[in-house]
């Protein structure tokens, strides 16, 4: 095959050498049989454009190749994902033939980003089969973030779901009990809701330091979430102003605009100077009704996310002055876990994922809660598959949505945006005046955020 100088102007050849690479990329991905004559015309290729032949190994991480060649790091941070812009590149087989101005063709910085794109996405999705290490799974979560960083924050909504499923893949193929009993293996591992997914399904088969491993990375992943949550929780205060408590007139509490709004009719011209006779100040106290919040969270095995998150959520406002959480975990049989609600390390230990839903069992153990409708936030987490379909569950939440509970019903609350809701409940929900929430955890926190002010 000959080779072509990555300076050289020949847009045609450059086209052929990125096409070589995506044929290589997309058989990597779905194919099962080594193609070697395209990995030799690949190792022409990235010789030819100054690339190292590491850019080609998949069980080489992009970690690994940016500390060997630190150069590449920008390149790799900087890969556009989203396909040339269609004002820089013409259809296939056209080359531009303005002599005036620089080609618009494919050109070799066009097939350099073809080999890093092809190396990035070979490492994320071709993760073959078989039995998978610590260092392999750890590998291919530093790889996923690299992906994540070029994808950049709205791309990443599009391939959350499809890294969580690849993950989970690979962690079920870890044997993980091995890897849990031996301390530097276990160091080597990077909480995901992946991995603590199933750590909670197999904590009740662990024993001595492999048990001890997985409550440290449990405990980890639940500190590194709960650090999120509580800033996004903080960033507007919960509580609505008491008005009919006279502000405290303080220099913190003057409200400068209204002070010099009230007091410009002492505008005087002729100096120049504005004269203040009154003052006014901001009401900042809030009121002290405390408000009882009741969270239901469904622990069957299709919403384990959900779980995770919302036991956190939960301890979070838990720990918020004047908030009185209650928390409730179910499946077949409800458990009450408020006495742990501000520790969520403890109540995801205490829950058992897995099962089917019951709902009518677990509002039997919230409604004697209800002493204060008016002043109770009903949040319920599941998809809403229930055991006998439908009707007694959703006749008891819409009794206590009429009796002036804010009810709160909530599909799911992940980070991929991938749920499923039972549609006869998502239909009755909405007739209701009560649609459900789904998606990204912050609409759930900007919803109570609003339902407790």
């Amino acid at each position: 095959m000959s080779t072509v100088s990555p300076h050289s102007a020949d847009p045609a050849g450059h086209e052929a050498r990125r096409q070589v690479l995506y044929w290589r990329l997309l058989a990597g991905i779905f194919g099962d049989e080594p193609q070697p004559a395209l990995e030799t015309a690949a190792a022409a290729i990235v010789k030819d454009i100054d690339l190292p032949l590491a850019v080609l190994d998949r069980s080489v991480s992009i970690d690994n190749v940016v500390q060997r060649f630190p150069d590449l790091g920008p390149e790799f941070e900087g890969i556009d994902l989203t396909g040339p812009d269609a004002a820089d590149e013409p259809e296939t087989g056209t080359v531009a033939t303005d002599s005036a101005a620089p080609p618009t063709a494919v050109g070799a910085r066009d097939v350099r980003t073809a080999a890093l794109a092809s190396k990035l996405l070979l490492n994320i999705f071709a993760t073959g089969s078989g039995a998978v290490s610590a260092d392999q799974l750890s590998g291919w979560q530093a790889d996923a973030s690299w992906l994540r960083r070029a994808l950049g924050p709205e791309g990443c909504v599009s391939v959350r779901g499809v890294l969580g499923e690849l993950e989970s893949d690979l962690v079920g193929r870890m044997r993980l009990r091995e890897v849990l009993a031996d301390p530097r293996l276990a160091a080597q591992l990077t909480p995901s809701m992946s991995l603590i997914e199933q750590l909670l399904r197999d904590k009740h088969n662990l024993s001595g330091v492999a048990l001890a491993n997985a409550k440290a990375l449990i405990r980890r992943y639940v500190d590194e979430v709960a650090q999120v949550l509580r800033t996004q929780v903080q960033q507007s205060s919960v509580g609505a102003v008491d008005r009919s408590v006279p502000p405290k007139r303080i220099l913190r509490n003057l409200d400068t605009g209204r002070t010099i709004w009230k007091n410009l009719p002492n505008w005087n011209p002729e100096d120049q100077r504005l004269y203040v006779d009154r003052l006014y100040y901001k009401h900042s106290a809030k009121r002290t009704t405390p408000a009882r919040m009741i969270v239901v969270v469904d622990q069957s095995g299709s919403m384990t996310d959900s779980m995770v998150n919302c036991t956190i959520l939960a301890s979070i406002f838990a720990g918020l002055p004047k908030v009185d959480v209650h928390l409730i975990a179910y499946d077949t049989r409800a458990l009450d876990l408020t006495p742990w609600v501000h520790d969520p390390f403890e109540v995801l230990l205490r829950t058992n994922l897995g099962g089917g839903n019951d709902g009518p069992i677990a509002m039997a153990m919230a409604q004697p809660k209800i002493t204060d409708p008016r002043n109770t936030v009903l949040v319920w987490i599941s998809d809403f598959y229930e055991f006998d379909r439908s009707q007694p569950l959703f006749q008891s939440m819409e009794a206590v949505h009429r009796s002036g509970v804010k009810l709160i019903p909530v599909g799911s609350v992940n980070s991929s945006n991938q749920q499923s809701v039972n549609p006869w409940f998502r239909e009755r929900f909405k007739a209701l005046g009560t649609p459900v929430i789904s998606g990204r955890i912050q609409k759930l926190v900007d919803e109570l955020k609003n339902s407790l002010d």
